[in-house]
């Protein structure tokens, strides 16, 4: 069985509900860092310890939720072993795995909906790694190291 942890804030509290459910459904073991209610909470708090998670092999891949997506994702990304993408169609879902080899997906939730949630889970799980030409770009991308020199236009 694979475990996968989620997180949200208060924002994304009713749509992770949701979706706790459906990857129960699915025979996925869930995670849940919570929140565990719909009270304003800073998203920071859950994000920290879903990352933490995968950073020390507890669980292989994540789903982060807030209002916009963009406050978890910054926060994920602060993390050396997280790999944060902001999915908000099923196409980007499946790119920030294929190219990206991104480790948690975060969904912004009040901006979509749940079925829409769903379609995006399901690109994203079925989607591989690609490697090849993709694969120096997230090691590359964190440690900022032996950048290309780009001629000035």
């Amino acid at each position: 069985m694979i475990k996968i942890g989620i997180a949200s804030d208060h924002a994304g509290y009713e749509m992770k509900e949701f979706l706790v459910g459906y990857l129960d459904a699915m025979g996925y073991e869930v995670l849940d860092f919570g929140t565990h209610s719909p009270d304003s909470v800073d998203y920071a708090d859950f994000a920290h310890p879903l990352a933490e998670a995968i950073e020390n092999g507890e669980l292989e891949r994540g789903i982060a939720l807030c209002g916009s997506g963009e406050g978890m994702t910054m926060t994920l990304n602060k993390h050396q072993g997280i790999r944060a993408g902001l999915a908000w169609e099923p196409e980007i879902a499946s790119l920030i795995r294929r190219h990206n080899n991104a480790n948690i997906i975060v969904f912004p939730a009040r901006f979509i909906t749940n079925d829409e949630a769903v379609a995006m889970l399901d690109a994203y799980f079925a989607a591989q790694f690609e490697g090849g030409r993709h694969e120096h770009r997230p090691s590359h991308a964190r440690s900022g190291n032996d950048r290309p020199h780009v001629p000035d236009r």
